[in-house]
């Protein structure tokens, strides 16, 4: 009988350095993808264009990703995955210089789409490349750190990167981004274990990603790797623990879940794209000002990651519309307090931590919903909705500014979280209903 690739030596070793280059890798890319948002003033200024075209720069490189992918992924099977990772980093790393480089918003828009086009396929296969590196009671985990970089760039590579830019100039915050980059291929190449090619190992990798999600662990951009469902000794007990406070997994749960997370986003980015701007204009933020409030949302970001591992994924019918209800409560706060910076730099605190709670609530939620048979598929479209959002809440929130002026942009970002709330207290019932239908004892 051949050996299984998780055999002995390989499941006594945990393969921290390869995963942690794919996190450093994953933090770089993510980075650079969001890092227009807190460089909109100084990039407007340079290219003589308004600030809602360098926001439109965001959407670019979002529904790049959420177009091309699938097929660019299914396209690039045949070649080894450690060779194509490699190589796809080195191609965010160009994108990035030739975003440093650019001499016109037309060049800019090119690099953005080249980075786009090889981030999509990054995020596309690191998961699973990661769940093939380990035994499958150890996936769980090894998602946790190689996913770990993706979440710490959306709360803390934006500002990192906005206080670089405003220190040395937008340009070089690009420049020195691709070259750290470049150093992020460097470690992957070095540390992380080949697997093979991707012919020969798509069908495992597709398993071990499956079985990732069966684990109820999020995998992708702002994802939290945490388990959803407390654990209870008694084997029957939790499943009748399960039975009763979850709603069957269904198609129609998936639906809600993708269609709540990309719409709400949408919301978030038509503000969050824009909030340098708006913070120094309208809230009356200093420039250094804006760098440590940026920094301090990235650290209640993170800050919000942690209670969703800790307390707030056991829940997520009940903790969901909570941290609804407050980012939108925030976001009305930072348009009753205009003008008014102290306050307003805290309330933008404040919701750095419904951010950094939302999105991995929301993906736990989507991966309780999700039959086993099609979890894999639900993740994807879970990335895909994200990025979606991001990409129209970049273009709506460009629409609105450009039109209306950036105190129409919260009214924007708490509208669609109301009705998203609505939406998400509705669609709970429902399912909640067919529950119960499904299980009525028999007459």
């Amino acid at each position: 009988m051949s050996s299984s690739p998780h055999s002995s030596s390989a499941a006594d070793r945990f393969p921290w350095g390869g995963l942690i280059a794919l996190a450093v890798a994953s933090f770089f890319s993510i980075s650079g993808e969001m890092l227009p948002t807190g460089l909109l003033p100084q990039m407007g200024a340079d290219l003589h264009v308004s600030e809602s075209s360098v926001g439109l720069l965001v959407s670019v490189f979002a529904f790049t990703v959420v177009f091309t992918s699938t097929i660019l992924t299914h396209l690039l099977s045949r070649i080894p995955r450690h060779r194509l990772l490699v190589g796809l980093i080195v191609v965010i790393a160009i994108g990035a210089i030739g975003t440093a480089l650019a001499p016109s918003y037309g060049v800019l828009v090119a690099a953005r789409i080249l980075g786009g086009l090889a981030h999509g396929v990054f995020w596309a296969i690191c998961g699973a490349y990661a769940a093939h590196l380990v035994p499958r009671e150890q996936v769980g985990k090894a998602l946790a750190v190689s996913s770990s970089g993706g979440t710490l760039a959306f709360v803390l590579g934006v500002p990192l990167g906005t206080a670089l830019g405003q220190a040395v100039g937008w340009r070089w915050a690009f420049g020195i981004l691709a070259v750290l980059m470049v150093g992020g291929a460097l470690l992957v190449w070095r540390l992380l274990p080949d697997v093979g090619s991707g012919a020969d190992d798509a069908e495992t990798l597709r398993q071990e990603y499956s079985d990732a999600a069966t684990g109820a662990t999020p995998i992708g951009p702002g994802a939290l790797a945490t388990g959803s469902i407390p654990i209870i000794r008694d084997a029957q007990a939790r499943a009748d623990a399960v039975r009763r406070e979850t709603p069957d997994p269904s198609t129609l749960g998936v639906v809600f879940s993708c269609v709540t997370t990309g719409i709400f986003m949408v919301g978030h980015y038509a503000l969050y794209t824009y909030v340098a701007p708006f913070l120094t204009q309208t809230s009356g933020l200093s420039d250094q000002a804006l760098s440590i409030a940026l920094f301090a949302y990235g650290i209640a970001g993170a800050a919000g990651l942690l209670l969703v591992g800790w307390v707030l994924g056991r829940r997520t019918g009940l903790t969901i519309p909570v941290a609804m209800v407050l980012s939108i409560l925030t976001v009305v706060a930072l348009l009753l307090l205009e003008g008014r910076a102290a306050p307003s730099f805290a309330v933008f605190v404040i919701l750095g931590i419904t951010f950094g709670v939302l999105p991995p609530l929301l993906q736990i939620r989507l991966l309780e919903r999700a039959p086993a048979r099609i979890r894999d598929l639900a993740s994807s479209f879970y990335t895909a909705s994200f990025n979606a959002g991001i990409g129209a809440g970049a273009l709506v929130g460009g629409i609105v500014l450009s039109g209306v002026g950036l105190g129409a942009l919260p009214v924007v970002d708490a509208s669609i979280a109301a009705v998203m709330l609505v939406a998400t207290l509705v669609s709970d019932r429902v399912l909640v209903q067919r529950h119960r239908r499904r299980h009525l004892p028999a007459r």
